[in-house]
């Protein structure tokens, strides 16, 4: 289990929290009565086109005026590769991936390479940005995505936080959680992929985000074999809290 900080100082990730709730207190609409509706789709294990695809349906819902939406999921094994993806990244090539059982699939994400498989929990908020608030602002959407799983992994005793630069969450210096979005009218989709039980090995297939495999870890590795569920419930509540909004089942 990760060492708990004294109490009198301030570690950076609890520095870039604290930044990041001050600005939500001065900078940000506030919705007090969390007024704002968000459909809830726990459609579980799932193929990763199969996913992008009711992605793209609930997308042009919501373009056309109905709530925005929160896909939670798992994906069989694949290898994604996002708009920003430099090459040599994919250190396999697509056809033995395959043969080895793990799909390979170039997608309309933002970000570069990264890898899926079951028990990695993967959410795709589909929001209207100007219902929450973070408003029309990729850069705080973003953070806010991050201060959601921030706030679920603290719920396991897992102190984590940001890297100046980065994207995602992280446990000191490991990526624990991974974030590539699309906005097209400003309606979000693809979102973020937080490792919970799952096997890190097919990451060395990869540089994942252009980073060495080695960075990567997951909750179990840190201690907390927890069940999926319990962490949905999790980044459920950190959603409702962050984004203000209240969070039904579809």
């Amino acid at each position: 289990m990760p060492k708990t900080p004294d109490a009198r100082t301030v570690t950076p990730a609890q520095a870039g929290v604290q930044s990041f709730r001050k600005a939500l207190d001065t900078g940000l609409r506030r919705y007090d009565d969390a007024s704002t509706p968000v459909r809830f789709l726990d459609v579980g294990l799932i193929p990763y086109t199969d996913a992008w695809e009711l992605q793209r349906r609930i997308h042009a819902e919501v373009v056309s005026g109905a709530d925005s939406a929160l896909i939670l999921c798992e994906h069989p094994p694949v290898i994604s590769l996002g708009s920003q993806t430099k090459d040599g990244n994919l250190l396999m090539d697509p056809e033995t991936c395959r043969e080895r059982g793990i799909d390979v699939v170039e997608t309309d994400r933002g970000g570069d390479i990264t890898y899926h498989g079951p028990g990695q929990l993967v959410g795709y908020p589909i929001f209207r940005l100007r219902d929450f608030p973070c408003g029309e602002d990729l850069h705080r959407f973003v953070r806010a995505i991050e201060e959601v799983l921030i706030r679920a992994l603290a719920e396991f005793d897992i102190e984590a936080g940001r890297v100046e630069g980065k994207t995602g969450a992280w446990a000191g210096d490991k990526k624990i959680a991974s974030i590539g979005l699309k906005c097209s009218r400003w309606v979000s989709m693809h979102g973020f992929a937080l490792n919970v039980t799952n096997d890190l090995t097919p990451f060395h297939l990869i540089n994942p985000c252009g980073l060495s495999a080695e960075v990567m870890t997951n909750m179990a590795q840190l201690g907390q074999s927890v069940s999926m569920d319990a962490v949905k419930e999790a980044v459920l509540r950190g959603f409702g809290d962050v984004f203000d909004c209240r969070i039904t089942k579809a």
